[in-house]
């Protein structure tokens, strides 16, 4: 027994007429005919006497109304329940890429506790590949990646485009420089993230259009790891914007190269089948938000 199949029965009962009840319910006569039909068999008793236009409750039909009513009022009451429940649907985790999560997420997740102060968000930091399988598998409700992301099971919503800066330490040669070109970094030493790092495939892929492999002298598993050898002087690196704090100030200079502008999109991926709750919107809803701040350079 279906539940459309209880509001179609009330339908023609509370009208009188399948025509009607079918028009109410946005569907066909014969199909909703056929659904009554399916339901009479089912409860082994007809529960209408068809009288031309006319379709009169069979004392059947009549004991059986109240049931059916009682029904669909004990699942509206749920529903409603469901959603206006205080706890429900109240913790979601979300995910993001190591050059995201504690510049963008995590301050995201401090604000959602002043907003929102009934919704408790987890974190998971982690890298791209990974992300995409726990959102596959849904142990995430959403990830903040880098582009692209091909799979067909994934709703993907582009976030913003940002540009990817050079950073190097304060006292680098290239500091007070006007003009630096991607030819001037070809012969420095570059720390980069591990290779499983999306930022170390987009530094391979920036030396590479300009025709030459980076000296990679030192790989790191976190982005304070990164900035710490290269305010060593130890190397320069490649960073996205959102990483730049007012704390590297004292240690680290962020350079736009004068030939090129490297860009990174971020975008925010669900599983396409998962039910979406509300907690997740509204942290979601909290995460557009800052992307058109910061795309529009509201954000420094």
């Amino acid at each position: 027994m279906e539940l459309h199949q209880l509001r179609y029965f009330l339908s023609v009962a509370e009208t009188g007429n399948f025509t009607r009840a079918s028009e109410r319910n946005h569907i066909s006569q014969p199909s909703l005919s056929q659904q009554i039909i399916n339901l009479e068999k089912e409860v082994g008793h007809k529960l209408f006497h068809r009288l031309g236009r006319k379709a009169v409750l069979t004392e059947a039909g009549t004991t059986f109304l109240e049931r059916a009513r009682r029904i669909l009022f004990e699942v509206e009451n749920a529903t409603k329940e469901l959603k206006d429940h205080p706890a429900l649907d109240r913790r979601i985790t979300v995910g993001a890429v190591p050059t995201v999560a504690p510049y963008l997420v995590a301050p995201l997740i401090e604000r959602c506790r002043v907003t929102h102060p009934n919704l408790q968000v987890n974190m998971r930091e982690d890298f791209r590949s990974d992300l995409t399988r726990a959102v596959l598998e849904g142990e995430l409700d959403l990830a903040v990646v880098t582009m692209p992301i091909r799979d067909h099971r994934l709703s993907v919503e582009p976030l913003m485009i940002e540009p990817l800066l050079l950073v190097v330490g304060k006292s680098h040669p290239l500091v007070g420089r006007s003009e630096i070109t991607a030819h001037d970094l070809a012969e420095e030493t570059f720390v980069t993230m591990g290779d499983s790092s999306t930022l170390a495939a987009q530094i391979r892929s920036f030396c590479g259009d300009h025709n030459f492999a980076p000296k990679i002298g030192y790989r790191c598993a976190q982005v304070a790891t990164l900035k710490l050898f290269v305010a060593m002087g130890a190397g320069i690196s490649i960073l996205p914007q959102v990483a730049r704090m007012p704390s590297d100030r004292d240690s680290l200079t962020y350079l736009r190269l004068t030939d090129s502008f490297p860009t990174r999109e971020l975008a925010v991926i669900r599983h396409l089948q998962r039910y979406q709750s509300r907690g997740a919107e509204q942290f979601l809803t909290l995460l557009r938000d800052h992307a058109r701040i910061e795309s529009a350079g509201k954000v420094s």
